[in-house]
């Protein structure tokens, strides 16, 4: 497919995905002092297919939220043109997916094909895939056939020189467009020397970009660095990673700025984009470093809150107006949204302020049982459920059709089956019909039914005891009450 993206990988300063550090802040901060392309920490493709795409409208983000409602990526605007989505996959349809997922929110996707740890080995994922060429091909050849922004992946040198030219040729056939080259071997630790003759190999043998990755330990330190590795490995642009997790004013042509005044913009972005304070306060005790024993160390060490963290840091006041802004902002929203659902609304909608508390009905039974019980006794259509979810705060809105007829909750639920179930009281309260509540007693048709039901069973149990072997009745009683006994409607 053509790529339709200003992206160029050629003479790039490139911050290099990193776990727990790749988050919104730190790429934004990075751009912010000058670096061309961010890159995000590896995402798996199995947990990021369990998450919805959810537009924060407090925020002005965009949020790819899990099952459990954290937020698993977030991104925003400002890098939208320069953000490579990283993920783990061993999958060419599961990276596909994932890819497809985000691909009209970021500028690239890329495949870890170099990172050692287990969290990512072990199923196969980054540098595991090393030893598997056909698996590459594989996968990238699927993303670049399936997807309209530019494909790249990131790996570590094999051992031989020879074996890794060879990898890094056959993966250039995939149409990918640019790879990053780590220049250590998976067994090897920052600590160990860089291989620059290694990644200048790859370089001179391939027409593709060739990112160089590794050398924060031997090289860079400061802006001019940057230049130097580039030149010691022939590549077109350089990847940084823990030179920039340490100050990320390292992109800055001028010079580095002091730390201080580095952490406290990195706080703002965490504060400004509502970042989880476990990870702020990680990527700041990086920053840190040999301080962490001073008093502020200490502090941050033991702050448990975003606030906390600002306290610390002398940025209360900061973090007091900002979230009063957020609040300030929400509500205005929550307002509108109410006004335009009150205006959107067809009149005809009956409504009632209602929720469903499962402890308020026996086991087994819902209000959506009773009205679909209610419309064959008299012969109406089944209910009709649409439900919408509300971006703003995802909160979901059902309205039920029975009988020609609209019924609603002006409550929001926190789930499509809480909102439908709420629907269905509304329905049923307003026909004056039980609902199935735990005070309504048993004389209403569905219990009724029940009993009727396990009485014939019970019944039929006592013929067939002076008929047939016991394990022919287990088998018929298994039969009859799937088929007997009313379930609960999915």
């Amino acid at each position: 497919m053509t790529v339709n993206t200003p992206l160029c990988f050629r003479g790039k300063k490139i911050l290099a995905p990193m776990v727990r550090v790749g988050t919104l802040p730190m790429r934004l901060l990075a751009l912010d002092y000058g670096a061309d392309i961010v890159y995000c920490e590896e995402l798996i493709d199995i947990k990021m297919l369990q998450c919805k795409r959810v537009i924060n409208e407090v925020l002005e983000t965009v949020d790819f939220v899990a099952p459990n409602e954290r937020v698993v990526f977030r991104t925003c605007e400002r890098e939208r043109h320069r953000v490579v989505f990283q993920m783990g996959s061993a999958d060419a349809e599961r990276a596909l997916a994932v890819a497809k997922l985000v691909e009209s929110d970021v500028a690239g996707i890329d495949i870890n094909m170099g990172c050692p740890k287990e969290y990512s080995t072990k199923g196969g994922m980054g540098a595991a895939l090393l030893s598997d060429p056909d698996k590459i091909e594989s996968i990238l050849t699927t993303l670049v056939k399936g997807i309209c922004k530019p494909v790249t992946c990131k790996i570590r040198i094999l051992p031989s020189v020879e074996d890794t030219v060879n990898l890094v040729k056959r993966i250039e056939k995939t149409g990918i467009a640019a790879i990053a080259v780590h220049g250590r071997k998976k067994e090897e630790r920052p600590q160990h020397p860089v291989h620059c003759d290694v990644i200048k190999a790859i370089s001179e043998a391939v027409s593709i970009p060739v990112i160089a990755n590794g050398g924060s330990h031997d090289f860079i330190k400061e802006y001019m660095d940057i230049e130097t590795f580039q030149k010691a490995t022939a590549a077109s642009s350089v990847m940084i990673a823990r030179a920039a997790m340490w100050n990320p004013s390292v992109f800055r042509r001028e010079g580095l700025f002091p730390l201080k005044e580095v952490m406290q913009n990195y706080i703002k972005y965490a504060v400004r984009y509502d970042n989880h304070y476990t990870n702020t306060k990680y990527c700041l005790c990086q920053m840190l470093r040999e301080q962490l024993e001073t008093t502020q160390g200490k502090k941050l060490h033991a702050a448990q809150s975003t606030r906390e963290i600002c306290e610390v840091f002398g940025m209360a006041d900061f973090y007091e107006e900002t979230t009063a802004g957020f609040e300030a902002k929400k509500t205005s929203l929550e307002t509108e949204a109410q006004d335009e659902d009150d205006q959107m609304q067809d009149p005809d909608v009956i409504k009632m302020a209602v929720r469903f508390d499962k402890r308020e009905y026996p086991p087994q039974i819902t209000p959506k049982m009773y009205l679909l019980e209610w419309c064959r006794k008299e012969k109406h259509p089944q209910p009709v459920y649409e439900t919408v979810q509300r971006p703003l705060d995802r909160l979901f809105c059902s309205v039920v059709t029975v009988a020609e007829q609209k019924y609603r909750s002006t409550l929001w639920d926190k789930s499509k089956k809480l909102a439908e179930q709420a629907a269905a009281i509304v329905c049923l309260r307003t026909l004056g019909v039980p609902e199935g509540k735990l005070c309504e007693g048993e004389n209403h048709p569905l219990n009724k039914r029940k009993r009727e039901d396990q009485e014939h069973l019970n019944d039929r149990d006592h013929r067939e005891d002076l008929a047939e072997p016991s394990h022919k009745k287990a088998n018929f009683i298994e039969e009859t009450s799937d088929m007997d006994v009313p379930k609960m409607p999915r």
